[in-house]
């Protein structure tokens, strides 16, 4: 199931990158999609805690489940 998060701190498709490599490192097979206008990153495969370290450890601010 696909859970959106927000992320701050994404200004560009390099910053959204960044997240996505991020995420992925930590969860391969996980399904990413990235809105930077949104500040919402949206993942199916990955748990939040998975989610939020990797974010974390890319530099960008966790948030949690978008609203």
């Amino acid at each position: 199931m696909a859970t959106t998060y927000r992320v701050t701190g994404m200004t560009c498709g390099g910053c959204a990158r960044s997240v996505e490599s991020a995420i992925k490192a930590v969860a391969a097979d996980a399904k990413v999609t990235i809105d930077v206008a949104k500040a919402a990153v949206t993942v199916d495969g990955a748990s939040e805690a998975l989610v939020k370290q990797a974010v974390d450890d890319a530099g960008f601010g966790f948030e949690g489940v978008a609203a």
